[in-house]
């Protein structure tokens, strides 16, 4: 039984979006490890900003300096 975790920072990520990661990832597991897609749990967290930080700062100050992770 497959599990997944997958962990955001908390930044508008829509129910569509978070649908097809749900779908891609099982998709995955299922073509690449030939698991039962209905044996496999995909789970979303999302954590607040000020949870969240990387190069000794939190996410949110970063954001406040316009850096984000969106692709260039």
């Amino acid at each position: 039984m497959p599990y997944v975790k997958i962990e955001l920072t908390r930044e508008g990520v829509t129910r569509e979006q978070k649908q097809i990661l749900i779908k891609g990832v099982t998709d995955l597991i299922t073509d690449t490890l030939n698991k039962d897609p209905h044996l496999t749990h995909v789970v979303i967290s999302e954590i607040e900003l000020d949870d969240w930080g990387y190069a000794g700062e939190q996410t949110s100050v970063l954001r406040e300096r316009g850096i984000t992770a969106n692709k260039k």
